[in-house]
């Protein structure tokens, strides 16, 4: 009767088993990975100040950007997951082109050269501007530790959105309208 019963138990415990693997890969599949919109101490804080010149030596302050929703996507060109997220970055600047109230993109160039910045451009397209972060101080003040990320201000100046690892037209698209209040 022992042997009986322990075998219930070891059929019983192995079905579970069983049951409890498919459930976690199921789960696991149905998220599709984690959330890339992420929380910051930033978030419904003014913005950093962000001073620097663009690539091209245009001027940069983006206090006077106040009035626009700005997206800043700090990024390097020999970044797998930038380059894979370049042509959703292209798609949403083409889709701004002509709004009502455009969206405006910028890059922020981490630990990269002007150089392999404007190859990495002129060979995946996107016409918006590049900052510079020469002393890395852009980065720092946003907290970021990995490229891509990528930050939405909102025309007040205050930090509404944080994106770690790949954006997407849907998530940029999707994210703004709510903010907007549109969604």
């Amino acid at each position: 009767m022992t042997g009986t019963v322990s075998r219930r138990t070891a059929a019983v415990s192995a079905a579970v088993a069983v049951v409890l693997v498919l459930l976690v890969a199921m789960l696991a599949r149905a998220s599709g990975g984690p959330d890339p919109v992420v929380e910051s101490p930033l978030l419904g804080r003014p913005a950093p100040e962000v001073r620097t010149t663009t690539i091209d030596d245009e001027p940069f302050d983006l206090a006077r950007r106040k009035g626009s929703w700005v997206v800043l996507n700090f990024f390097n060109s020999t970044c797998v997951p930038c380059r894979e997220e370049h042509g959703d970055l292209v798609a949403f600047a083409e889709s701004q082109v002509g709004a009502e109230d455009p969206v405006e993109l910028y890059s922020v160039v981490v630990d990269d050269t002007d150089a392999a910045v404007r190859a990495f451009f002129d060979e995946l397209g996107g016409s918006w501007p590049k900052l510079r972060d020469p002393d890395g101080a852009i980065t720092v003040a946003f907290g970021v530790a990995l490229v891509p990320e990528t930050w939405v201000v909102d025309p007040n100046g205050v930090v509404r959105l944080r994106v770690a690892g790949r954006v997407t037209l849907d998530i940029l698209r999707s994210e703004i309208a709510v903010l907007r209040g549109e969604a």
